[in-house]
């Protein structure tokens, strides 16, 4: 797992606590070139990441004590917030909900490639993973409905791109990238992932970061499945 990564490499977890994050983290803890695996969550360390000052205050509390990151695995992300639901059609669609949306999975995401992309190394391969979802994608939006939350995706989908172009300009061997992970068996899908097959989230960790490790050196700035197939945007 992660054999591209250099032996005792460093990872980050963001928002550890959660389903995927926190399956993520273990699987990264029991990964025999591992070194070391540091994690972030609001219920812990006070992250929230639709406040800039938290999240620049997080990065700081990290300045100085690592050769940079190896890994930067992003878990946040969000379907129902506060009380919003997903919209079913057109008529549902309110502006505080979808701004509470991007908030959360577009600004906040941004806000964490932001500050903490600078912890990648220059001087080597080195991944930042951010989970979007497929429902981000506008190609491949057959079904309609659920405005807000493809909408935020998308644009996260499109933050990842344009910041993966000035990342390589500093980092030329870093890869940042937007992750699918599929349907995992979370408080989410107990609600929403009715009719798909769903992964147990330790499953879905090992296949998140297989993928991950499988990427080629162009993949920077792509969107991928947990199976490592490109999404169209």
């Amino acid at each position: 797992m992660m054999q591209s990564l250099r032996q005792g490499f460093t990872a980050l977890v963001i928002v550890a606590s959660g389903g995927i994050g926190g399956a993520v983290a273990r699987a990264l803890d029991g990964a025999p070139a591992a070194g070391q695996v540091l994690r972030l969550s609001r219920s812990v360390d006070g992250l929230d990441i639709t406040d800039e000052a938290r999240v620049a205050a997080a990065a700081e509390r990290m300045s100085g004590e690592l050769d940079g990151f190896d890994l930067i695995f992003d878990a946040t992300g969000a379907l129902e917030i506060a009380d919003d639901r997903p919209e079913k059609s057109l008529r549902a669609l309110d502006p505080a909900a979808m701004a509470r949306q991007f908030a959360v999975n577009a600004i906040g995401p941004a806000l964490l490639i932001k500050h903490f992309s600078p912890f990648l190394p220059r001087d080597r391969r080195a991944i930042f993973a951010t989970l979007s979802a497929r429902v981000g994608s506008i190609g491949d939006n057959r079904l309609g409905g659920w405005i807000s939350y493809r909408a935020a995706k998308a644009a996260l989908n499109q933050i990842v791109r344009t910041a993966s172009i000035e990342l390589a300009r500093s980092r030329p061997q870093s890869l940042l990238v937007a992750l699918h992970p599929g349907t995992v068996a979370t408080n989410l899908t107990q609600t929403y992932g009715q009719g798909h097959d769903k992964m147990a989230p330790d499953a879905a960790a090992h296949r998140l970061l297989a993928a991950l490790d499988g990427l080629p050196d162009d993949a920077n700035g792509g969107f991928f499945a947990y199976d490592g197939s490109r999404i169209e945007w």
